[in-house]
């Protein structure tokens, strides 16, 4: 006799149960935690640490990695250690060579300042005593003469370099500039200034104020703050100076970034001479005679002339 599954016999017969296999997004709620990560933080709260194993391969790469960093940082120090005495020599090979310039140079001023001073007695002693006295004017016109006499001291100065606290760069606003001293120089020239000397430069109708990066040239040589404007001149070139436009300016420059500027007469100055500029003057090339003969066309080509150093302006 055939009894019904599940139950005794002359029962009725009970349906199976069954059960259902939870979905993936069900599972991922139910347990969001990756079983390594799970297993992982069960360890840790049971003070368990890694395993040996993987204590020793961490230690290892470890131990490696400061190896190496300690063997890098061993071949940069020999390597500048290496290099310095090179990088020193070629300074020092440097420093002589612009020291021997220096005396050279002065060396050669000198002799030109010898020089200068025997042609200025043979000039005199061939020209007669009016002729000397209009040269010597002149010479003192256009500053290849000493002067001496009243005048007025301008001075400027740089002001403080703010320092940007957000990229750290230097401003350079309150520095003094090239145009600054040529403003100067112009200023005094047209207060009835007639002798212009900046730092002991002395400026002749030739002279150049350039920037040079952040050095100033007054006729090549280099000038540095606070810069002296000294002019000879008649005895109000003081206030005609501080009341005009360049005054004025140099006031403004003072109010607003902080720069130093001063204006002051002062008693008997010598300004020292200039040195002499050189003179050209242009000459008919060697192919000029034939050109002469030559038959050109309306509009023709001209002579050709070139450039050659005057000798003492003659």
């Amino acid at each position: 006799m055939t009894e019904p599954v599940g139950g005794a016999p002359g029962s009725a017969p009970q349906e199976p149960k069954r059960t259902f296999t939870p979905d993936f997004l069900t599972e991922l709620f139910r347990n969001p935690l990756d079983p390594g990560y799970a297993e992982a933080a069960a360890r840790k709260a049971r003070g368990e640490g890694p395993t040996g194993t993987r204590k020793k391969v961490l230690s290892g790469v470890t131990a490696l990695t400061l190896v190496a960093l300690g063997f890098l940082l061993v071949l940069a120090y020999q390597q500048t250690v290496a290099d310095e005495p090179a990088r020193a020599k070629a300074r020092a090979t440097l420093v002589d060579q612009v020291q021997q310039r220096r005396v050279t140079m002065a060396q050669l001023q000198d002799q030109a300042e010898q020089l200068r001073a025997e042609v200025a007695d043979l000039r005199e002693r061939q020209l007669g005593g009016a002729a000397v006295a209009r040269l010597r004017l002149l010479e003192a016109q256009t500053g290849l003469a000493a002067v001496r006499g009243d005048g007025t001291r301008v001075t400027v100065g740089d002001g403080p370099t703010p320092i940007d606290p957000a990229t750290g760069e230097r401003s350079t606003d309150s520095r003094v500039r090239d145009t600054d001293l040529q403003r100067a120089a112009n200023g005094l020239w047209a207060a009835g200034a007639e002798a212009i000397a900046i730092n002991g430069q002395r400026l002749t109708a030739t002279s150049t104020i350039r920037q040079a990066g952040e050095a100033i040239l007054v006729d090549f040589h280099p000038v540095s703050t606070p810069y002296q404007v000294i002019a000879i001149g008649p005895g109000d070139l003081a206030d005609d100076f501080g009341d005009g436009a360049a005054g004025q300016f140099f006031q403004a420059l003072k109010s607003r970034y902080g720069m130093s500027y001063d204006v002051a007469e002062i008693g008997e100055v010598t300004l020292e001479a200039a040195t002499e500029p050189i003179l050209r003057q242009a000459t008919p090339a060697a192919s000029a005679s034939s050109a002469k003969n030559a038959t050109t066309a309306p509009g023709g080509p001209s002579p050709a002339v070139s450039p050659t150093p005057s000798e003492g302006g003659r």
